[in-house]
């Protein structure tokens, strides 16, 4: 009976409980909002509900373990997950032209969305055990591990979760010390090329130009982000659809379950990466404004967390997945309005999905994991 109650109580105090309050909050946001834009597929609401709670317990059961002993996971996890898309390139399922899942028998996974815990989480083990002493072939290393899996994710190809997982890992790497004299040269680079993509804009985007490094799909994209009005019914149309729901939603918005684009099945995917354009018409632009803040105070939580995290993995994970959560929530509400090119990133707690949900939750429990970690003596003394 001891045990139970002693199991019972640590149970409840692996939460951080600002943060969970703060993702309660959400959930309740989340359904709300999905209620309204699921329409006539009703399924998908019960779906939802329950991909909330497989999340929420795979929360829990991350916030459980130690980060010492999630350490030892690095490695294992990386292997696996690098050699499972190899399988994908080899024998994965393709759907709409991307081979993006495998087939394990019991269920059909996507090996991509792991990455985006497993990469941060290889980095940050990188890192903290040879954090006595970095040199450039530490970071020259780190890039590699970085790039193997990125490289393998952008052919199958699945441009939004490539980036994520570039950027999720970059973070790491410039958190661990990376010099920013050797980040603004790539930054001036970045720079100057979107500069001369918007001057020759005209030529990269005619039919019988190739660019070579994308897929002739993503080449659309980005010039449907230059210009909707090129191909308004055909690849513009949900960054229009997008904006115009945005736009029709004013100040205080035309209230819940009365938007017009969202019910008339004007907004593409409006359960999943278009969900911000069914929240901003109903809930206007005061509504988005308060969304905004709510995913400030996530956001400020997780840094608190990386702040005052007590071992150097923890501070490069915990910083890593806050960042990986901004880079959700900037990429989708972007190309929601049209200021970034159409890759298919969920909005966090808000779009449908069990594989992204689950990641998220993931993502929590190992802050709530690191939030409440005190070193004991021994893995201090062996630098855990």
């Amino acid at each position: 009976m001891n045990k139970l109650m002693d199991w019972i109580l640590r149970a409840f105090r692996a939460f951080d409980w600002p943060l969970l309050l703060i993702l309660v909050i959400f959930c309740i946001l989340g359904m709300t909002v999905m209620h309204s834009a699921v329409g006539d597929t009703d399924w998908r609401f019960a779906s939802q509900a329950r991909n909330f709670l497989l999340a929420f317990f795979v929360m829990w059961a991350v916030a459980m373990i130690p980060p010492s002993r999630i350490m030892k996971f690095a490695i294992p996890f990386y292997v696996i997950g690098v050699a499972m898309l190899v399988a994908v390139l080899l024998v994965g399922i393709t759907n709409k032209g991307a081979t993006r899942w495998l087939n394990i028998g019991i269920t059909v996974i996507q090996p991509s969305e792991m990455m985006k815990i497993i990469v941060p989480l290889m980095l940050a083990w990188y890192f903290d055990k040879h954090r006595s002493e970095l040199r450039i072939l530490d970071f020259l290393i780190a890039a590699v591990l970085l790039l193997v899996p990125f490289s393998l994710i952008i052919r199958q190809p699945d441009l939004g979760t490539g980036l994520l997982v570039l950027s999720t890992g970059f973070f790491i790497i410039y958190f661990a010390g990376l010099s920013f004299k050797l980040i603004a040269p790539v930054f001036v680079l970045g720079v100057a090329a979107i500069l001369l993509i918007l001057h020759y804009e005209p030529v990269l985007c005619s039919p019988d130009f190739d660019w070579v490094v994308l897929h002739e799909y993503q080449k659309h994209r980005v010039c449907t982000l230059l210009d909707p009005g090129s191909d308004p019914l055909g690849k513009g149309f949900h960054t229009i659809q997008g904006m115009i729901a945005i736009g029709s939603g004013g100040l205080y918005g035309k209230g819940y379950m009365l938007g017009t684009q969202t019910h008339l099945d004007f907004i593409p995917e409006r359960t999943t990466d278009f969900i911000f354009a069914v929240f901003a018409e109903e809930f206007g632009l005061y509504g988005g404004v308060m969304l905004l803040l709510l995913y400030t105070l996530l956001l400020a939580r997780g840094f608190l967390i990386t702040v005052r995290a007590r071992t150097q993995f923890g501070r490069l994970l915990a910083g890593a997945m806050t960042m990986m959560l901004f880079m959700y929530v900037f990429v989708n509400m972007g190309m929601v309005m049209g200021i970034l090119p159409v890759v298919g990133v969920p909005l966090p707690f808000m779009s449908y999905g069990g594989t992204a949900l689950v990641t998220l939750g993931f993502a929590c429990g190992l802050l709530m994991s690191i939030s409440n970690y005190v070193p004991t003596r021994k893995s201090s003394e062996s630098g855990e």
